[in-house]
């Protein structure tokens, strides 16, 4: 938008400006909490670009099944990495009990879990143990210590908004991101909610059957898709080369053409 003010006006200073013309910061912008919580991103580095395909960022770390190189500790698996605010909060804890219990189910998938929080190893192990007696599992995947923020930095894991979400040091708190990592190490999948919503386990482990399904059957899935149900041809495939390739197909519109591949 082009300036309403002419050249030898918009360099007067703010005091011998019209009080209309006048562009008043927040009142909360000159507190130290604010100025703290927008000095910290500097002191962590830029940020990388992280999006869907990106290769997801390396970084080594300690864990609570001790230190990790991240790619090396991915291996040739999926991988699905989630972060939480702090230890001892109570969202966190139910959502660590509930990945705990689907733990299995991730396995058969050939997909490793990894959590992260802005805590100590010292203090993610007594967690552990409310988490485990709470909600009557046995958690056995790794927790990333990462106190400094340093990792949840890394992958843009805080949160802009709400300025006042920062601990005594002035460093924002984690919010509840997911990352799914396929086995060449690329982001297939990002889901980010507030600190005060709890994650849908369920959803992180249906749409990690939707990629593998899509990769290996060269398919897409239509809403709230399971596996079993319809899958979606894609644009690219004509109707018969569909046919040849998966029998059955039933064109709704020639653009939009349903086949099943089992589970």
């Amino acid at each position: 938008m082009a300036s309403f003010l002419t050249r030898s006006t918009s360099r007067l200073p703010p005091a011998f400006l019209p009080q209309s013309c006048r562009v008043q910061a927040p009142r909360y912008a000159s507190s130290p909490l604010f100025r703290r919580a927008f000095a910290t991103p500097a002191s962590q580095g830029e940020q990388p670009r992280l999006r869907l395909g990106s290769l997801s960022p390396n970084f080594k770390a300690k864990t609570t099944q001790g230190d990790i190189d991240f790619h090396e500790w991915i291996g040739d698996k999926w991988a699905i990495l989630f972060s939480h605010p702090a230890d001892f909060t109570p969202v966190c804890t139910t959502e660590l009990g509930a990945f705990a219990k689907l733990k299995p189910e991730f396995d058969k998938r050939g997909v490793k879990l990894i959590g992260l929080s802005a805590n100590e190893i010292d203090s993610h192990d007594k967690w552990i143990s409310d988490i485990n007696d709470i909600s009557k599992t046995s958690l056995s995947f790794p927790i990333i210590a990462d106190a400094n923020r340093h990792i949840a930095w890394l992958y843009d894991m805080v949160d802009t908004q709400d300025t006042t979400n920062i601990d005594e040091k002035g460093i924002a708190f984690t919010i509840r991101s997911v990352f799914v990592i396929d086995p060449a190490k690329k982001i297939r999948l990002t889901m980010m909610y507030p600190a005060s919503a709890g994650r849908n386990t369920a959803e992180v482990l249906r749409v990690v059957d939707s990629l593998q399904t899509g990769d290996k059957k060269g398919v897409t899935t239509p809403i709230d898709w399971t596996p079993g149900q319809d899958v979606i041809v894609p644009p690219t495939v004509s109707t018969e080369d569909a046919r040849k390739k998966f029998g059955d197909v039933r064109e709704v519109r020639p653009y939009l053409r349903f086949t099943n591949v089992g589970k």
